[in-house]
């Protein structure tokens, strides 16, 4: 079967509290790389290539 995936990229000030429950409430599960912040257009790449290489492993 086929699997999607969507990934939600926040704003560099984070997620507020309410984001986060709405987007738990769709069926988001929410993932953090810890207490780095990184730029907004630097995020997109990072998250395309954790999930490109977990994929890799599969």
């Amino acid at each position: 079967g086929e699997l999607s995936i969507v990934i939600a990229i926040g704003p560099e000030g984070g997620w507020t509290d309410a984001e986060v429950k709405r987007a738990i409430e769709f069926g988001f599960e929410p993932v953090s790389l810890g207490s780095r912040i990184l730029r907004a257009v630097t995020a997109p790449i990072v998250a395309l290539s954790l999930v490109g290489a977990a994929f890799e492993k599969c």
